[in-house]
């Protein structure tokens, strides 16, 4: 490995290294526009200029394009260096329109921080200033192209890492122009990492623009709820409202980026129909009431019709925390139902799923990047978890055949990241043998169990898609009690009352009930026909893990106060002028929490951990690690 001395701190990197990574190991920060990590070097910005002193060349050279080479001397602080780097930033600051104040990329903006930094605040071109028209790129992008810088992350992101091709680089020379041919919405299912990976404020979230500062947000590390792969995120909030949602940055799973619907999906949190306040046969109520009237009917229940005559449902979508509680209520109880899976198909094809990912066999978007083989069966992935169809587009461009087998697994979502495939009727045609690293992704959507077998006996890695962000998690408790579906259950005739946690089930169901309660942040149908309802917090309002479709848990913190947005609590935009301890609309609580609560009130220990046993290693888990496996 080449040894090299940067700023007279002697480095030892891997060949291949370019000087730029070279000196973040050094602990030595060199600005740069164009060049990002999972997009590699272009060589367009010309801010990383740094001096070589000593080596097989010298002089004035741009760090992210020159690989590091044994007995490199290199300066970043070289007054020739820091000249390149002041002038660059005043020919790219000529055009721009100075408009800080009301861009909302302020706070946050490289060009920005490098305008500070390189000491430049007088603007000696006199003349006029190049300007663009704007387009219309859909209702989540803003685009804003005076504002640019020509460093081409967009496009690179855009065409050659998602495989779009609606957005690309336009004209010539000193007039480059970033955009779509013609207005229209961005059809690619990642566009909305354009503001993410844009350095400046061409590219802003449209949702949440002019609502705050980046030092007025409140984030944490996060994971995203929206299927099973788990990828990080940073929610940002203000005022108890869910603003946005960006990328979080996890090697083990997403890396970089998130998927459109992790991010612009409609989560929920700020909906104005949420119920916030536990019900009692329709009537608001305290904690207090609601707890000792659900815990006092739990009883007479049990009393009156026996053992097996309640069903406790718990959901992929409910933290770990909260089912395993769930269990733990469940074996208080004695003889009733434990559910975790509202249909039986979905709960055969699930548990069936994570019993092959054994042995080594369960793979990460990594693990599917580095593939050289890529069987899709039986799956959308544009439906069932986008960013693994993402990792097939990387495993792709690295030189990966991608299969698709039987006539269930159509060919448009691959085309939607310009992908070329090939059709095969069943994996036995597929020559896995002359590959090194070869994967099948299976959904589990509606699929027999029996196929998922059949990709199992295969010696390839597996990446199976699972119905939820806690799926797994889900599936490894309901191995572990017994449990059996909420279609089963209730099919067996004997069910008399249900509880569920945050569990989507059909209104139907719960009618003719002698018992029927729901604790859920949704405004399910559920939830507004129950008897009793307990408010329960959403995943940015708690601390929690959830348990990806690899079997990887990963913490999620709490981003913000449960309580009504400020903005929805009075015309003229102020809260009421009451004082309490609680926020208004502040009721709902964790629903490991609640399913604790009620455990004591039925005569149980207090629980103040829901780790324990074989589960105990995750409650130091950190939110801004990459997670454990637990299988």
């Amino acid at each position: 490995m080449p040894k090299i001395i940067i700023d007279d701190i002697e480095v030892e990197v891997p060949s291949g290294t370019v000087v730029l990574e070279a000196a973040k190991q050094a602990g030595i920060f060199i600005p740069h526009f164009c060049y990002h990590p999972a997009l590699g070097n272009a060589g367009a910005c010309r801010l990383c200029a740094v001096k070589i002193i000593d080596g097989p060349v010298k002089g004035i050279q741009m760090s992210c394009m020159l690989p590091a080479q044994d007995g490199m001397v290199i300066s970043t602080t070289d007054p020739d260096a820091v000249a390149m780097r002041r002038h660059v930033i005043e020919w790219l600051m000529l055009n721009h329109p100075h408009d800080c104040p009301v861009c909302d990329e302020g706070g946050e903006c490289l060009l920005q921080d490098y305008t500070v930094a390189g000491g430049h605040g007088l603007r000696r071109y006199k003349g006029k200033k190049r300007t663009h028209l704007n387009q219309y790129l859909g209702d989540f992008i803003q685009h804003e192209m005076n504002r640019c810088i020509q460093c081409y992350r967009c496009v690179r992101f855009y065409q050659e890492f998602a495989g779009g091709t609606d957005l690309g680089a336009l004209g010539r020379a000193a007039m480059v122009y970033f955009g779509r041919f013609a207005e229209g919405s961005l059809e690619s299912p990642f566009s909305g990492n354009l503001p993410d990976i844009c350095p400046t404020g061409v590219y802003t979230d449209k949702t949440a623009r002019f609502r705050a500062r980046y030092w007025d947000y409140d984030m944490a590390p996060s994971v995203c709820p929206h299927c099973s792969l788990g990828c990080s995120i940073v929610p940002v909030a203000r005022y108890r409202e869910l603003l946005k949602v960006t990328a979080g940055r996890n090697d083990a799973v997403n890396g970089w980026f998130i998927c459109d619907r992790g991010r612009f999906a409609d989560h929920g949190v700020n909906a104005p129909d949420r119920p916030r306040t536990p019900l009692v046969d329709g009537s608001e109520a305290s904690w207090d009431q609601a707890l000792d009237a659900l815990a006092l009917r739990i009883k007479e229940l049990c009393a009156t019709d026996g053992p097996g005559s309640l069903a406790l449902v718990g959901s992929p979508r409910l933290s770990l925390e909260g089912n395993l509680l769930l269990a733990r209520l469940a074996g208080f109880l004695g003889a009733v139902a434990l559910c975790y899976f509202t249909y039986g198909a979905e709960a055969r094809a699930t548990m069936a799923a994570v019993s092959h990912l054994d042995g080594g066999k369960a793979c990460s978007m990594r693990d599917v990047e580095s593939a050289d083989c890529v069987a899709l069966v039986e799956c959308d992935l544009v439906v069932d978890g986008p960013m693994l169809l993402l990792a097939v587009r990387q495993a792709w461009r690295r030189g990966a055949v991608v299969f698709l087998v039987g006539k269930g697994c159509g060919e448009e979502q691959l085309a939607q990241v310009s992908v070329t495939t090939t059709r095969v009727n069943s994996l036995d045609e597929i020559p896995f043998a002359g590959f090194n690293r070869p994967v099948v992704i299976g959904g589990t959507r509606s699929v027999d169990p029996e196929r998922l077998a059949e990709a199992a006996r295969h010696r390839t890695g597996l990446a199976f898609l699972l119905p939820g962000p806690n799926a797994f998690g889900a599936a490894l408790l309901a191995g572990e009690h017994g449990a059996v579906s909420l279609e089963e259950a209730i099919g067996s005739g004997r069910i008399r009352g249900v509880v569920s946690f945050e569990a989507d089930v059909p209104a139907g169901w719960l009618n003719g009930l002698s018992l029927a309660a729901v604790a859920d942040f949704l405004p399910t149908g559920a939830a507004q026909g129950a008897a009793a309802f307990l408010p329960t917090t959403a995943w940015v309002e708690m601390d929690g893990t959830f348990v990806n479709n690899e079997g990887r848990a990963q913490r999620f913190a709490k981003v913000m106060t449960p309580g009504l947005p400020i903005r929805g609590l009075d015309p003229a935009g102020h809260p009421p002028r009451v004082h309490r301890r609680t926020p208004p609309g502040g009721e709902p609580r964790p629903a490991w929490r609640i399913i604790a609560d009620l455990l004591e009130r039925l005569g149980g220990e207090r629980v103040e951990e829901p780790f324990d046993g074989r589960w105990e290693p995750l409650r130091d888990l950190d939110p801004e690690g990459g997670g454990v496996r637990v299988k």
